[in-house]
């Protein structure tokens, strides 16, 4: 029987790790010290002088130009990327080095890894940069919190943000108003109780509230936290009999693999499992990856020693994000990298959320919809990854869950079928419509000329800059 050619062809990739020595900061870094944390995280670039300490004369002026002055305009996350994940960038692995300059150069503005890790200011949309709707807390994730930290926004789970850092700062972050340092756009928002005192509130919440059986562990990120004191955090989280699912967020699984594979870490997360099994507890590490390039062979060894370990499963929750991995072929490449190659399951992509100055990423949710169409039917059901909206006020829904879907405005209409703890008093919760709005420059004309006769484009670039600046002193006072 003769074979029929397929929208995507399949064909498994074997792993490869970039030589980083090919990078002229990095020419002389050993094995070894690529492989320890302490490295990594000492020689991760926060800055552009660090940047062209590691690339130097391959990048062009106009690129620093570029990123600094995203910086210093647009940025809502600060600089931090890990050499692990900025040896991915143009990893020469498939295809010859580009050439020192204009090569390189195009070559790097390019980058799917680069286009979300290190946003230049070329990237940013000039018409929209923010939507007229774009907050910094967009999925009001503070408005939800039952303690400082422990966001209770679906019956049955919470979200327990346990610190503000990471290894690494993704430029379009949903959690831009918390975590990392302030930027000129945006002053972030700070905890007001010691560490102690905040987790020591988590856990009394989680004791006298036993409808809550999952919970997500996070921040920032889990891997900025001392080991021994996220140890002794899910000791007591597992001493809760109501609690029967815990997932550990960290994208260093992809940034960091280093530190995942430390020893402290892998003797530690044995005993954790050991507890979580004897419990009955499942035990998962959720991480998130956008880019079949991210996918390396220490990203593999990092998984598996975790599930050696005795994780239960590795799951990636990656982010749509125009120019990273928007067509059918990129998300199944990355899918296939993933399960294939490193033993994580793909689990969600979400719709980049409504932050300010993230236009350039965001998708239509008709552009979503499609690309969960076209990825149906190559992976095994349970490694398919659902496309998901996080609607505000509502949570996660599948991208063909609306309710309506005005495609000229760009305004999809959703439903939802619980109250949050916000909502206890309010009886339309369950009937109300809400809404989420697609990119304006995604609309046909009219409905990108209905937008602009309802909004003053400097006036939404100034309130877009306005919201990220404000303090979140409302926040923290609903918890006073």
């Amino acid at each position: 029987m003769n074979a029929v050619e397929q929208p995507y062809a399949y064909r498994q990739r074997e792993l490869a790790e970039p030589d980083w020595t090919r990078l002229p900061g990095w020419a002389c870094v050993t094995q070894a010290e690529w492989d320890m944390p302490q490295w990594q995280r000492a020689n991760c670039v926060k800055n552009v002088r660090q940047l062209r300490a590691v690339l130097g004369d391959l990048l062009e002026d106009r690129f620093y130009a570029d990123l600094e002055r995203d910086q210093a305009e647009r940025a809502t996350m600060s600089m931090l990327v890990p050499p692990q994940m900025l040896n991915t960038m143009v990893p020469a692995t498939d295809a010859p080095m580009p050439s020192a300059g204009a090569a390189f150069t195009e070559a790097f503005y390019a980058d799917p890894v680069r286009r979300y890790m290190l946003p230049v200011f070329s990237d940013r949309r000039a018409d929209w940069p923010s939507h007229p709707h774009a907050v910094r807390d967009s999925l009001h994730e503070h408005d939800m919190w039952v303690a400082e930290g422990l966001t209770h926004r679906y019956p049955t789970k919470v979200l327990a943000e346990l610190l503000p850092t990471c290894p690494q700062y993704c430029g379009h972050c949903t959690r831009m108003d918390l975590v990392g340092n302030s930027t000129p756009q945006v002053a972030k928002l700070r905890f007001g109780q010691k560490p102690a005192d905040r987790y020591a509130a988590m856990l009394a919440y989680l004791r006298r509230t036993p409808a809550v059986r999952d919970v997500v562990v996070s921040g920032g990120d889990v891997a900025n936290l001392p080991w021994k004191h996220l140890e002794a955090f899910l000791d007591e989280l597992l001493e809760i009999d109501t609690i029967r699912d815990v997932r550990l967020a960290t994208k260093a699984l992809m940034g960091l693999p280093q530190h995942w594979l430390a020893e402290d870490v892998l003797e530690g997360m044995g005993r954790v499992a050991t507890t979580a099994r004897r419990r009955g507890v499942s035990l998962a590490i959720h991480t998130h990856v956008n880019s079949a390039q991210s996918v390396t062979p220490s990203v593999a060894r990092a998984t598996r020693a975790m599930l050696e370990a005795g994780v239960r499963d590795v799951r990636n929750q990656g982010v749509l994000l125009r120019g990273v991995n928007d067509s059918p072929g990129q998300l199944l490449d990355l899918c296939f990298a993933l399960a294939d190659g490193a033993s994580v399951t793909p689990y969600y992509f979400y719709m980049c959320d409504m932050i300010p100055f993230a236009e350039h990423w965001r998708l239509s949710l008709a552009e979503a919809q499609r690309l969960q169409h076209s990825i149906m039917g190559y992976l095994p059901g349970f490694a398919t990854p659902r496309v998901v909206c996080d609607v505000p006020f509502v949570g996660k829904r599948w991208v063909h869950q609306q309710d309506s879907y005005d495609t000229v405005r760009g305004i999809s209409y959703w439903r939802k079928n619980y109250r949050t703890p916000i909502e206890g008093d309010d009886v339309a919760a369950l009937s109300r419509e809400y809404v989420y709005y697609d990119p304006i420059y995604t609309l046909p004309e009219e409905g990108r000329r209905w937008w602009r006769d309802r909004v003053d484009h400097a006036a939404v670039l100034a309130a877009a800059t306005s919201r990220a600046v404000a303090s979140r002193s409302t926040a923290q006072a609903q918890l006073v």
